[in-house]
């Protein structure tokens, strides 16, 4: 009779289980692990091996025989016996044992017995339902010779958290100056801080696009051109662009200024960046009249900058 399913049973709680006279099934605890060539995760096992020394028997094998047949145990002795007799004489034959679940017997030229366990199965039962599986490996690339290079056209870095802060900083300035406000002026300057807000979230969007722009799509700007600055006039600004170099900058302000735009610059931003433009208001409802006008007809990404610019 075949004892394979027993001692498959016993695999499950015991760490030895002895078929006596023959050798001994162990199981040794193997944590989870990842195969590096496929890629294959594993989850915590029992490793299977065989120890032709250990041959003593200990009744464990012949009690549960015994228990599962309702048979006597003197019985159930002689059947593992007649088991051992078997599995012996086909491996002197020269035949391999397949043990279903647990693996497979064969015999080498000098008699000794060589197991190769099944992974069939997993006998730890703390890992009941986990199977293993397969994913691709995740692709991880290194920009640091890319980024490296574009720092040295346009050395800026914009981070989630940079932005964060000066969400910040700005909801900080924003309640100190409602909180000094009278009520008769509230609305107004709501609606004013609303707005810049709205545009400077508009204008960081697209910065890193203008930054693009005129940093590498323009390869030979125009040679550095000196204008007289107009004193600023008004805190309403209709911004056309940021620029890295100053002397994009001054090509913009002459395209605009063949545009009949009265532009100019005001200094650079936060970032270093050159702004230009369209023209300055001490009105807000002539700049916001000016800007929809200036979307519709010529730059869909202006936007307008509430500030008081030094003298």
């Amino acid at each position: 009779m075949q004892l394979d399913q027993y001692i498959s049973d016993l695999l499950y709680r015991y760490e030895c289980v002895i078929l006596p006279n023959f050798g001994a099934f162990l199981t040794q605890y193997k944590s989870a692990r990842v195969h590096e060539s496929t890629n294959a995760f594993y989850p915590p096992q029992k490793r299977l091996s065989f120890n032709a020394q250990l041959t003593d028997n200990d009744g464990l094998l012949a009690n549960y025989i015994a228990k599962s047949e309702m048979i006597p145990h003197e019985e159930a002795n002689n059947r593992i016996a007649s088991y051992v007799r078997f599995l012996f004489d086909s491996l002197h034959r020269g035949e391999t044992q397949v043990l279903e679940n647990i693996g497979t017997l064969s015999l080498t030229a000098d008699s000794h017995v060589i197991f190769e366990p099944s992974y069939h199965l997993n006998y730890l039962t703390d890992s009941f339902g986990l199977a293993s599986f397969t994913t691709p490996q995740i692709a991880r690339e290194v920009y640091k010779e890319e980024v490296e290079k574009l720092e040295e056209k346009a050395p800026i870095a914009f981070t989630p958290e940079r932005r964060s802060s000066s969400w910040i900083k700005y909801a900080v300035a924003g309640m100190v100056i409602l909180g000094g406000i009278g009520l008769a002026g509230f609305k107004y300057v709501q609606n004013v801080e609303e707005y810049n807000y709205a545009s400077q979230q508009e204008a960081d969007e697209q910065l890193e696009g203008k930054i693009q722009e005129a940093t590498f799509i323009i390869e030979n700007p125009l040679p550095a051109v000196t204008l007289s600055v107009m004193k600023p006039v008004g805190k309403y600004h209709i911004v056309a662009g940021a620029f890295r170099q100053a002397e994009n900058a001054s090509k913009k302000v002459s395209e605009l200024r063949d545009k009949g735009y009265k532009a100019r610059q005001i200094g650079t931003n936060r970032y270093g960046l050159h702004q230009v433009v369209y023209g300055s208001f001490s009105d807000s409802k002539n700049a916001l009249s000016e800007l929809r006008s200036i979307r519709t007809s010529d730059n869909k990404a202006a936007w307008l900058l509430v500030k008081e610019l030094e003298k």
